[in-house]
């Protein structure tokens, strides 16, 4: 029996006001449930306008994308409950601790009380952060800046995870635990599709990539086989 795709992107384009040129070109491309899926490609080549579209923060130009079945454009409030997004811009306050941020965050995806509590305590723990809960975003490292940002995506246990660059500029021993746990959600059943300028990176993560550049797919496949290149 053949497994129905989780996210179905048809003839995706996006053109920003005043561009010649798409950021986006005509992508196609479905992604299945519990995929590690990753889009690789250099600066500027389309990887995180595809991210924001698939995440409804952008509008596409034409074209259209299903995650779950659901519509983009007409069902957004309800693919929001099931997905998380990860940015590459970090989405913290500085001047808040480590629990006041993801308590926010928490209580932004509807978690209150002692289940929160236990979640945020659960994942600092994970990611070796539990002693520095109650110290200020502004003390910490870049790397536990990311992770923190990371469990920020978590915390509402979302059936499909998007992350733009999650590993890039931070210490060998921080890439190590984030790769570890989106290994560890993947094989729970969490479905990721990640962007990341690191092939090596992809190839012990991914289970398939694409290949993005001028705002086009041009090869896809297994990151450990020769990529089928599209015309």
């Amino acid at each position: 029996m053949s497994v129905n795709p989780i996210i179905e992107i048809s003839d995706l384009t996006k053109t920003y006001k005043g561009s010649e040129e798409p950021a986006v070109n005509n992508i196609s491309l479905e992604i299945f449930p519990k995929e590690i899926f990753g889009l690789l490609g250099p600066n500027g080549a389309g990887k995180t306008t595809t991210i924001s579209i698939l995440c409804g923060l952008f509008r596409s130009s034409t074209g259209s994308v299903k995650i779950v079945g659901l519509n983009i454009e007409s069902e957004l409030s309800r693919i929001k409950h099931i997905i998380g997004v990860v940015p590459q811009d970090l989405a913290l306050y500085p001047t808040l601790t480590a629990l006041e941020n993801l308590t926010f965050f928490g209580n932004m995806y509807g978690l209150r009380g002692q289940l929160l509590r236990d979640r945020i305590f659960d994942r600092l723990t994970v990611f070796g952060l539990e002693k520095v809960a109650r110290k200020k975003i502004n003390t910490f490292s870049g790397g536990m800046k990311r992770r923190i940002n990371l469990i920020a995506g978590l915390l509402h246990q979302p059936k499909v995870l998007f992350l733009d660059e999650p590993t890039v500029g931070i210490d060998v021993q921080s890439r190590v635990v984030i790769l570890e746990y989106l290994r560890r959600i993947n094989s729970e059943g969490t479905t990721i599709i990640y962007t990341s300028h690191y092939m090596e990176e992809a190839e012990h993560l991914c289970s398939r990539v694409a290949i993005v550049d001028r705002g086009k797919i041009i090869a896809i496949g297994n990151p450990k086989d020769p990529l089928k290149r599209r015309r």
